[in-house]
């Protein structure tokens, strides 16, 4: 078989496959997803002999010492897995959830329906929980998946989709309800994002250059972010020891992820108030400092940023740093180089909050708290899936609602339209 005939098949097993898991009730799915997490544990061994493969043959390649351990598959990943598989159970299912209901004047019952999407390709790299995880999040919104990890995950992908679909057949469902692109070639890909008419959505998670490469190439809706260009604004009012450690959680209490601060705007009045005592926050823990003009004449010993830092995702304990005149200026500024990811203001004022919050379009905005709560977990959705800088369908974390969308129902009792 080609390619093409491979990667259409698949298509059109997940679209067939769709139907099954749109109308299975609750208890199915969750059944399902607890055998999931039952032979994870089971075949745990075998797991990790074909993890190995693929940890060889990264390191054959020369691949990063980060890169190959995210690609490890060891006891606590398995167990995180379950967790989450777990965690997943747990939550509510947002299939048929009616979400709003009104009567018009004719008597009309109109509603709205929470549905599944139904058929989303996850094109994703590195991390083999990320297959588990995307499975599970599918599955329980009513959704049929196509999964397509990185190459360089390809056995420990194919294994977990074995045990998954196994799963899914012992629950008596269609196991075509979760499918791993068996090619490793990157024509996959291409064939996959021509599909409009099979595939309802394409999700990419990864590097910037595979986003851009899925957007460019899709002729199916893709949900999306680029990059996390984060920023938090210290506003003249801010409670000054807040404002520190906010900034030192937001920057280094995880760097290489994308609602890790990178810029960080003060406000001229409290400049010379806080920069100092932050400059040796951040020095202690090893974060390198690129400051405009003003900013190196309160901190001399920093380096200075430049036009293209303003707008640049470090994912390093690298800070880019801005005294700026006036609110305003801050969210001009966020306006400009932001990536409508995270942003968040530190103040005491409650009005001038309140106008930083309806000002900034984030998927997140924050008011004194850490850039890194921009996620799922954090923000009590549970399990998610990614975050979306798309303004269709979703916004921010995508947990299980956001895995769905939703029809109208209309009930008459024989109605016509004069």
């Amino acid at each position: 078989m080609t390619i093409q005939s491979i990667t259409l098949e698949i298509a059109e097993k997940a679209k067939s496959a769709s139907r099954n898991i749109a109308a299975a009730p609750t208890h199915d799915k969750n059944r399902t997803l607890a055998l999931v997490a039952e032979k994870l544990e089971v075949f745990k061994e075998k797991i990790q002999e074909e993890n190995k493969k693929d940890l060889k043959a990264a390191e054959k390649k020369g691949l990063s010492n980060a890169m190959i351990d995210r690609l490890k598959i060891t006891d606590q990943t398995i167990e995180s897995m379950v967790k989450g598989l777990n965690e997943v159970i747990a939550l509510n299912d947002p299939v048929g959830e009616i979400t709003k209901t009104w009567k018009r004047p004719n008597g009309l019952e109109v509603s709205k329906m929470r549905i599944p999407l139904g058929v989303i390709a996850m094109i994703y790299e590195s991390r083999p929980n990320v297959t588990v995880d995307a499975a599970a999040l599918c599955l329980k919104a009513g959704n049929s998946s196509i999964l397509r990890g990185g190459s360089e995950a390809f056995f420990s992908n194919t294994i977990l989709a074995q045990i998954i679909r196994e799963a899914i057949e012992q629950a008596g469902l269609d196991k075509n309800i979760v499918q791993v692109l068996p090619v490793k070639d990157h024509d996959a890909i291409t064939f996959l994002l021509s599909y409009d008419e099979l595939i309802d959505l394409v999700i990419p998670r990864g590097g910037e250059s595979l986003i851009r490469f899925v957007v460019q190439n899709s002729a199916i809706p893709v949900l999306k972010h680029y990059k996390g260009v984060c920023h938090v604004y210290v506003d003249k009012s801010a409670d000054i020891n807040q404002a520190i450690d906010i900034c030192f959680n937001s920057k280094a209490q995880r760097p290489g992820v994308c609602n890790a601060m990178e810029t960080l705007l003060i406000h001229r009045d409290i400049a010379d108030k806080f920069l100092p005592g932050m400059a040796e926050r951040f020095k202690q823990g090893k974060v390198e400092l690129k400051g405009c003009e003003q900013t190196r004449e309160i901190i001399k010993d920093i380096s200075g940023a430049c036009e293209d830092d303003w707008a640049r995702e470090y994912l390093d304990l690298i800070l880019s740093v801005k005294i700026v005149q006036t609110m305003e200026q801050a969210m001009d500024h966020i306006a400009k180089y932001g990536s409508d990811h995270t942003d968040v203001i530190v103040s005491s004022d409650r009005a001038r909050s309140d106008w930083f919050v309806k000002n900034v379009c984030s998927s997140m905005v924050g008011v004194n708290v850490s850039t890194r709560f921009n996620d799922g977990g954090e923000l009590g959705l549970g399990a998610e899936i990614g975050i979306s800088t798309s303004k269709l369908h979703a916004f921010g974390p995508m947990g299980l609602e956001e895995l769905t969308t939703t029809k109208f129902v209309v009930v008459g009792s024989g109605q016509i339209r004069t």
